[in-house]
């Protein structure tokens, strides 16, 4: 009977050992794969004006169960998202929308890129198995408007360089005098604004000097030769012309005095005349006439 109860015993463990085992196998083969994230943050500069596309994932439609936008835009914060559900939000409403390439991968389209869509620009896509999550810093960039031009200033020439509306700042220098005094000024709409002064010496040719400025927008920079303002060669004209006109009227003063005193001093020399006397004939007395007419008579 001892050796019944021994193969009893070897049963008992064989069958408890083969059952853990299964128990585990089970608990591998639930086991699901580890969500993978990713994150990325990066910056981007773009054009005015031009048309932006920005991407957050490689994956296509068929794999991506929703894309999420969220903007932190200069003058508001706003959502754009896309769900494999057909449902979609835009709480933007300004043109801007979630297209697909060809491939079918998704991505958000910027029209005509302005001051107003810089920013910070938050994507989150999620797939199957895992999402995806950019952070993308957007700036703009933009050529300024330049112009310079020499002007009097306290009785000294003035060169004037100005790089109007840009972003980023643009840098000015002289050629060959170096560097003026600098100013900048932000304008409302987020651009800047540059302008140089530089004070000329006597011994200066102004047909010499060139402004010479710099901006990232340009392969190359921009030179400028300043020049006298239209209106500032008329207002010469005319001060030169009334200048002229106020010499000429001194003096003609000055000389119709000079002949007004001249003769004054002519008429004190000369000595004064009595008036001519005229010869009279002494008349007789009528007594007397008539006397010696009846004297002849007798």
């Amino acid at each position: 009977m001892m050796w019944i109860y021994i193969l009893i015993f070897f049963l008992t463990v064989s069958w408890s050992s083969t059952k853990g085992t299964n128990s585990t196998t089970s608990v591998i083969s639930n086991t699901t794969t580890p969500s993978v994230k990713v994150y990325v943050t990066k910056k981007a500069v773009f054009s005015l004006g031009s048309n932006v596309d920005l991407h957050c994932s490689n994956r296509t439609w068929t794999e991506i169960l929703f894309v999420i936008w969220n903007l932190e835009l200069k003058h508001k914060i706003c959502r754009i998202s896309f769900s494999d559900k057909d449902q979609s939000v835009d709480s933007c409403n300004d043109g801007k929308s979630l297209r697909n390439t060809s491939a079918g991968q998704s991505y958000l389209h910027i029209p005509n890129f302005s001051a107003d869509d810089v920013g910070v620009y938050k994507c989150e896509s999620v797939y199957t198995g895992g999402n995806e999550n950019y952070k993308i810093e957007v700036a703009v960039t933009a050529p300024p408007k330049v112009s310079a031009w020499l002007e009097r200033r306290d009785n000294k020439l003035v060169a004037v360089c100005r790089a109007e509306k840009g972003n980023p700042a643009a840098t000015i220098s002289w050629s060959p005098a170096g560097n003026g005094s600098v100013t900048l000024q932000d304008e409302p709409d987020g651009f800047v604004t540059v302008e140089s002064r530089l004070e000329l010496s006597g011994d200066m040719d102004p047909e010499n000097l060139t402004c010479v400025v710099h901006h990232q927008f340009w392969a190359q920079e921009k030179t400028l030769v300043p020049k006298l303002k239209e209106g500032f060669r008329l207002w010469m004209l005319i001060s030169v012309i009334g200048g002229i006109i106020v010499l000429l009227a001194v003096f003609s003063a000055f000389a119709i005095r000079k002949d007004i005193f001249s003769r004054q001093c002519q008429q004190a020399e000369t000595p004064s005349k009595s008036p001519p006397t005229e010869d009279v004939e002494e008349v007789e007395p009528y007594a007397s006439y008539v006397q010696r007419v009846n004297s002849i008579y007798n």
